[in-house]
């Protein structure tokens, strides 16, 4: 074998290691992530389907809600914010905690984590390529619950202006607009979630304590943050601005608290990232 002078084999390429392609394609062929994506889709059909059993009895249980339906039924736009607001506080939650909490976790407990270390790919490259891929199926997860519900939504109940209960009626054009301002807003506050995930796959070999810690964590500061005794300390909680997205529905636009959601949550998946890239490059790997 032929050896640089940086003591590399000749046409050895760090970079050329692990392509994005080459992972985003095996990710693809796994169970879990046919699963995750299929149950997005799926799930706008579920509602859609669950309004078709809609009795319009007036009983305790749907006095709560009523007011939401009424709008989700009012059109493609308003059936699409209301699955985006159905899911966001959990399901999107576990989503992207199950894409980013996976993905070195599995490859721990498989026994495969070694091998790919050892072809060599250096452990930054690893980690980087595992992130970004999983990152983007996040990402993918959120636009096909949007897409799909906007699209069987508007064949189901035309094409109407955007309604909520913090805004005046918006002309479709601007409400398309400011629901996609609210997913951009929902993917920076979901990268808190990425974050903690992914620092806990790359500390413990079980992918389910990675996946289920970053959940239950993201759950403790929902609560924490209802304890109002806690004063100010509740605006460090990562979970305190991620509602902020309802004053991007209102009129006038808020974006006070948008501002400082995108702050807290950019800072805190940046701490995340930083230790889990250096506990990783610092680990002995011994599966």
């Amino acid at each position: 074998m032929v050896v640089s002078e940086a003591g590399e084999a000749r046409g050895y390429r760090a970079s050329a290691t692990m392509p994005f392609g080459a992972e985003f394609r095996r990710q693809a062929s796994r169970r879990r992530t046919q699963l995750a994506l299929g149950f997005m889709v799926l799930l706008p059909l579920i509602i859609l389907i669950a309004f078709q059993f809609d009795s319009g009895d007036d009983d305790n249980g749907r006095n709560e809600f009523s007011s939401l339906v009424e709008l989700a039924t009012s059109g493609g736009l308003n059936f699409t914010l209301f699955s985006i607001f159905v899911s966001a506080s959990f399901l999107l939650v576990v989503v992207v905690a199950l894409f980013c909490g996976d993905t070195v976790a599995s490859e721990a407990s498989w026994g495969s984590l070694r091998y790919l270390l050892a072809v060599p790919v250096p452990r930054a490259r690893l980690l980087t390529v595992k992130l970004v891929v999983a990152l983007a199926y996040s990402g993918l997860a959120l636009l096909l619950l949007a897409g799909t519900a906007l699209l069987v939504g508007t064949l189901r109940y035309g094409w109407s202006p955007l309604r909520s209960t913090v805004a005046a009626e918006l002309e479709p054009t601007e409400g398309l607009l400011r629901l996609l301002a609210v997913l951009g807003y929902l993917a920076v506050v979901l990268l808190v979630v990425a974050g903690l995930a992914f620092l806990l796959s790359v500390t413990t070999d079980a992918a389910l304590g990675a996946v289920g810690g970053a959940v239950l964590l993201w759950i403790l500061s929902s609560i924490l943050d209802q304890i109002t005794a806690l004063g100010a300390v509740r605006d460090f909680l990562p979970t305190h601005f991620s509602t902020a997205w309802l004053g991007l529905l209102s009129t006038p636009v808020q974006t006070d608290d948008v501002v400082r959601g995108c702050v807290s949550a950019i800072s805190y998946a940046t701490l995340f990232w930083g230790l889990a890239f250096w506990r990783f490059t610092r680990k002995d790997i011994t599966s």
